[in-house]
C-alpha cells in the first residue's frame, strides 16, 4: 500500500489565493499604516484614538488596558450574569479563572433572560430558540441522542430526588436499642 503522508514541497505559487494578501495595493491596512507611520515605527506611540464614544460600561483584559479602536456595543453587563463577567475579567486571558465563570455567566444570563420574558408576560418558544426543528431536519440522529440523553439524565434526577424522601422517612422512625431485645 501506498504512504499517501509523504513531505514533498509543494510550490506555493500554485496554490490558489496564494499570496493574496501580499499586493500592498489590495492591502485593507495598507491606509492606516501610513496614517500611523508603522511601517517606519513599528511600536508606534500614535496610536489612533477611540473612534466610536464609550458610553457603557465596557470590560476590558488586564493584559490590555486601552479600549480599542473600534468595539462592539452589545448589551452592558447586568444582574448576576454581569456580576460574575465583571469577577471574571479580574484575572488574565490565560487562566480558567478567567473563562470558566464566562462561560457560566452565559448560561445564568439565557436564565435571567427567560425570567425576564416570563416577568413581562412572554412564554418563551424555547423549541423555536434553540433550533429543534431544524436540528430534526438537518442532524436527526444528534437530536435524537441529545433528547435521549437530556430525558435519561432528568430522570435519574427524579429517581434520585426521590428516593432521598423515602431515605428520610425510614431515618425518622424510633431509634430501637439493641439491648431493649434481650
Amino acid at each position: 500500500m501506498k504512504d499517501n503522508a509523504v513531505n514533498t514541497p509543494i510550490d506555493p505559487k500554485t496554490i490558489k489565493g496564494w499570496g493574496i494578501d501580499a499586493d500592498p495595493k489590495n492591502d485593507p491596512t495598507y491606509p492606516m499604516r501610513k496614517r500611523m507611520n508603522a511601517e517606519e515605527d513599528p511600536n508606534s506611540k500614535s496610536r489612533p484614538d477611540n473612534l466610536q464614544p464609550v458610553n457603557e460600561e465596557l470590560l476590558k483584559s488586564v493584559e490590555r488596558p486601552n479600549v480599542s479602536a473600534v468595539f462592539g456595543t452589545p448589551e452592558p453587563p447586568r444582574g448576576l450574569s454581569g456580576m460574575i463577567r465583571r469577577q471574571a475579567y479580574k484575572y488574565p486571558e490565560n487562566q480558567y479563572k478567567r473563562w470558566l465563570p464566562l462561560v457560566l455567566a452565559d448560561r445564568v444570563d439565557v436564565v435571567e433572560n427567560i425570567v425576564t420574558d416570563l416577568a413581562h408576560g412572554k412564554l418563551p418558544n424555547i423549541w423555536a430558540e434553540k433550533g429543534y426543528d431544524m436540528e430534526w431536519k438537518y442532524n436527526r440522529t444528534a437530536f435524537v441522542t441529545k433528547m435521549a440523553t437530556i430525558g435519561a439524565v432528568t430522570a435519574g434526577l427524579v429517581v434520585w430526588l426521590s428516593s432521598g424522601k423515602k431515605k428520610d422517612k425510614k431515618s425518622k422512625s424510633p431509634k430501637k436499642d439493641y439491648l431493649s431485645r434481650f
